[in-house]
């Protein structure tokens, strides 16, 4: 009897684990960018701050470039504010699978491919967030760059992804700042060429 009642706890204890890591938003919001590799989408400047100005009215593209089982590389090109005013394609977000939850890095590089002096700063979840939107407040790696660079306005920053089945959202949120760009997953373009310096 004792030995049927522990075997039927370990079932019921193993059939929690298995609707736990489902129902795990972090997971599922992964999955769901994950869903989307390879494919492109035109976006647009979704926020109206003087500080991007340059970005209004011009055409954005972002690409789920490269998806491993712990990592999702998302360049952002936009058009017009490149060398010669051509493709700015200087940034990608990184999102990555960590013990602790999720993480959020920005790789920035010049067009020659060397990174530029701010680069690889982000943030990691502190909550489980939901399937749909996740948040990254600042991590110290990046309080610590911006301090050494002169930038620590930004120490107080939280980015933002949401992915919902119509758009993709990333969002950049401080006191005083907020940035938003918008992605149309009902507009899927042909893939733009690899972000400088991949």
């Amino acid at each position: 009897m004792k030995a049927a009642f522990a075997v039927l706890a370990v079932a019921l204890l193993a059939g929690c684990a298995t609707t736990a890591a489902a129902n795990d938003p972090q997971d599922a919001f992964f999955a769901a960018l994950a869903a989307r590799c390879g494919q492109a989408y035109a976006g647009r400047l979704a926020s109206d701050q003087e500080a991007d100005a340059a970005m209004r009215g011009k055409a954005m593209v972002m690409h789920v470039r490269r998806c491993t089982p712990d990592r999702i590389e998302i360049p952002f090109h936009i058009e017009g504010l490149g060398p010669d005013g051509g493709w700015d394609r200087s940034r990608t977000w990184i999102v990555t699978r960590t013990p602790a939850g999720l993480r959020l890095k920005h790789d920035h590089r010049h067009a020659d491919g060397s990174a530029d002096e701010l680069t690889m700063y982000g943030g990691e979840t502190a909550a489980p967030g939901t399937a749909s939107r996740q948040t990254f407040p600042v991590d110290a790696e990046s309080i610590a760059l911006f301090t050494r660079t002169g930038r620590s306005v930004s120490n107080g920053n939280i980015w933002s992804i949401e992915t919902t089945g119509d758009d993709f959202t990333y969002g950049l949120n401080r006191e005083g700042r907020d940035f938003r760009v918008t992605f149309d997953y009902s507009q899927p373009v042909t893939p733009p060429p690899a972000p400088w310096g991949w």
